[in-house]
């Protein structure tokens, strides 16, 4: 969408267009889907910032950062002289600062709608509380505060030394897969990622989950497709390994 559709929608809601033009607007409205959808885009982002221009005392040097940004961004563009033509109806400060606010939200927005996924828009995790084991509480309680702390080094050995005394422990196995994906040891974390997802345990789904974000940090897109289509729906991780898809489709 060209920045010149951005200035024309706000003529269009200041009143300012004439007959003429009016009549062709709405009539594009209705026949160009992605020019309407960008309007009402526009609208709502531009009546919410109208709101906050009008209850909000704006400092000087808000206003003059903000023109700033406004004019360097139009400057790229052909709407500066658009805004300069007698007929292109000059906008006051607020209204040419909310539509440049509007330009860059909606350019922001599209960039986050169409960017490639990585890795670490997911690895978002909290902070872990694990059982007490009994003899093994003070390694536990330092593998527990370095995972958190993400010091994924310090972890993945301390999980190891546990592993090593109760070598059936699922949840420990999950963490130490995680904490060697972070460490970029991406042949023991899938191998303990597929031990746990080929069990029965409850943590079979996050670590189908965490396999797939593996594939997608180790840039194997098809492989970490074929791994999220196996998440059931009744999974934790369903609705973003879905979100996940769409975006590496």
């Amino acid at each position: 969408m060209e920045d010149q559709n951005y200035i024309l929608f706000e003529a269009y809601l200041a009143n300012e267009l004439p007959k003429e033009e009016v009549a062709e607007f709405e009539n594009r409205l209705k026949t160009d889907a992605e020019f309407s959808q960008a309007f009402n885009t526009y609208k709502e982002l531009s009546a919410f910032l109208q709101h906050e221009f009008e209850n909000e005392e704006t400092s000087a040097a808000f206003k003059t950062n903000l023109k700033k940004i406004s004019s360097e961004h139009f400057s790229k563009n052909t709407v500066a002289e658009e805004m300069v033509k007698p007929k292109a109806r000059k906008l006051n400060f607020y209204k040419y600062a909310i539509a440049a606010c509007v330009v860059l939200l909606f350019g922001i927005f599209m960039f986050n709608q169409f960017s490639t996924p990585t890795y670490s828009d997911y690895n978002d995790y909290g902070a872990i509380s694990l059982s007490v084991r009994g003899e093994n509480d003070a390694l536990l309680k330092k593998a527990e505060t370095a995972f958190n702390n993400k010091n994924f080094a310090e972890a993945e050995a301390g999980f190891a030394k546990l592993l090593n005394s109760d070598s059936n422990n699922t949840e420990l196995k999950l963490y130490r897969a995680i904490s060697n994906i972070e460490l970029n040891h991406f042949e023991t974390a899938d191998g303990l990622l597929e031990e746990i997802r080929s069990g029965n345990s409850a943590y079979k789904n996050k670590a189908t989950w965490y396999l797939a974000l593996s594939k997608l940090k180790q840039k194997e897109t098809e492989a970490c497709l074929e791994i999220l289509q196996t998440l059931p729906e009744d999974a934790d991780d369903f609705n973003r390994a879905q979100k996940l898809m769409d975006k590496l489709d």
